[in-house]
């Protein structure tokens, strides 16, 4: 991918080192509610004060931090245009860096969750070392691959702009439990696809793609189908249990949003 000496978004939020961190009070209320929850709260204060000594250091990774920007600002690029087209105004959305542990307007967050998008904030959470996770665990290697997860998490921003997000959550406030996971595959899918979209646009506008990048983001869609991360983990693949859609779904959907690049498209074909 082409992505070098290319514009940066501002909208990048760089809290390793310092954000997410429990202060001593913190760490003795959430004590007492891991106490009262069952849990040792001896396990609670060693766990979160080591995340806490972590915070403090320095981050080194500014070749990660300046990729993040230039995808983050491609991704501000087509939907502003697309906003724009469609007489709306794009609220750009912004991207937090982290390390080990977070605190967002959607509660606090470990790493181990991996990328994800909060609507009450309408920011992006993403500790830098997921990709190691994603290419060395998953097998998802390349520069595409890091860019299509965060298009993805975008993805989630814009459903939320345009009122998709609300929408899914208010039929899954009032469904079953496998039809609120239905719900919540189709919210994914409809994010890789246009993601997909993303990808599509931001080629025909900068001519960013190189050969084999496409492959990198199919394989990355691939690597974290619900499937495979069952079997990845030693566990049975419980199709009920799904919530994200399987490698075969998100790779098609990813695909459906790069064939037309229509926004439409995504929207109609998972809702």
């Amino acid at each position: 991918m082409r992505w070098k000496d290319r514009r940066q978004s501002v909208n990048v939020v760089d809290r390793r080192g310092a954000g997410g961190t429990i202060g001593i009070g913190g760490l003795i209320i959430g004590a007492l509610v891991y106490y009262f929850m069952g849990g040792n709260p001896n396990d609670y204060v060693a766990q979160n004060a080591g995340n806490k000594q972590q915070q403090q250091v320095k981050p080194t990774d500014d070749n990660g931090r300046k990729f993040a920007a230039v995808i983050l600002a491609d991704t501000e690029d087509v939907w502003n245009d697309v906003f724009k087209t469609n007489g709306i105004i794009y609220q750009e959305p912004r991207l937090v860096l982290f390390t080990n542990l977070v605190q967002s307007s959607c509660g606090r967050a470990k790493s181990a969750v991996g990328p994800f998008y909060c609507p009450q904030d309408q920011q992006v959470y993403l500790d830098l070392g997921f990709f190691d996770q994603l290419s060395k665990s998953l097998a998802a290697e390349g520069d595409f691959a890091v860019a299509y997860v965060i298009a993805h998490e975008v993805g989630h921003h814009v459903q939320n702009l345009l009122g998709v997000e609300a929408s899914f959550l208010e039929k899954q406030s009032i469904a079953g439990p496998r039809e609120r996971n239905s719900l919540s595959i189709k919210m994914e899918l409809q994010a890789d696809c246009l993601a997909g979209v993303w990808a599509k646009l931001t080629d025909q506008e900068k001519n960013i793609l190189e050969e084999g990048d496409i492959e990198e983001a199919l394989n990355a869609a691939s690597a974290v189908g619900d499937d495979r991360l069952q079997k990845a983990g030693g566990r049975e693949v419980v199709p009920d249990s799904f919530t994200h859609g399987t490698s075969a779904q998100r790779v098609d959907a990813f695909k459906t949003g790069y064939r037309s690049g229509q926004t439409k498209d995504c929207l109609n074909t998972y809702k």
